[in-house]
């Protein structure tokens, strides 16, 4: 591991919990705005082995919010600069990429492997629905954020397991679909501010997006972190 990345880390958690980072494996579903400061997070903490996935590239619409979005990474694959970031902070880090939609067909070779934690940052319900269902069946331990968007108030963000989550409507959406299965092992971080109602607009190729203010996804994203390390650290 580079020189110098751990010293300060090791001041809070000691030798054994440094080694027990580098250690560590953590799959990341969702490269955007949540998913980019969880990446952050996890490679600056030293966890070493990690999985990212997005089968999205970066545009314009991305550079309020997201951490990995540039103007010179606009046009470019998620995954790839994900992996290149984490590569220029930790040259020793053991990184894979995967260019792909997470989707019912996707799933299975997402969680392929022997993994400590899944972290889910993707915001397209029905497919999220499909990863973590997947992902409790098999038993994982998982970190997922709710809807960071339309939110303003930093002093509403909670944790919880998904069943005690509240007012968030798409925590609401996967417990119904959920409802049939073990969550337990789901620990989510939502907001319980009312979503800001505001008109919904466009990107620069059309697409409908909604708005979102440039702090709310860092901090669902390095609380998301936060906590995996916590629990990797256990």
């Amino acid at each position: 591991m580079t020189d110098g990345i751990s010293t300060r880390t090791q001041l809070m958690i000691g030798e054994e919990g440094v080694e027990k980072l580098r250690n560590s494996s953590v799959i990341v579903c969702g490269c955007g705005a949540v998913g980019g400061y969880v990446i952050e997070g996890l490679v600056r903490a030293g966890v070493g082995k990690l999985r990212v996935v997005d089968g999205d590239v970066f545009s314009g619409s991305n550079l309020n919010r997201q951490i990995l979005c540039t103007t010179d990474t606009v046009g470019r694959k998620k995954s790839e600069v994900a992996c290149e970031r984490a590569r220029s902070i930790n040259p020793d880090i053991d990184i894979e990429g995967m260019d792909l939609f997470v989707n019912r067909d996707t799933v299975p070779d997402i969680l392929e492997g022997d993994w400590d934690v899944l972290v889910d940052a993707i915001d397209t319900i029905g497919n999220k629905s499909e990863l973590l269902r997947e992902a409790c069946g098999r038993g994982m331990t998982v970190f997922s954020s709710m809807g960071a968007a339309r939110h303003f108030d930093a002093t509403s963000i909670r944790i919880a397991t998904l069943k005690k989550t509240s007012v968030c409507p798409m925590a609401a959406r996967l417990r119904k679909d959920l409802r049939d299965v073990d969550t337990g092992n789901v620990t989510c971080v939502y907001s319980v501010e009312t979503p800001v109602e505001n008109p919904p607009g466009r990107d620069e190729h059309g697409k409908s997006i909604i708005g979102s203010m440039p702090t709310i996804p860092a901090i669902f994203g390095m609380t998301l972190a936060n906590e995996t390390v916590k629990y990797l650290l256990r």
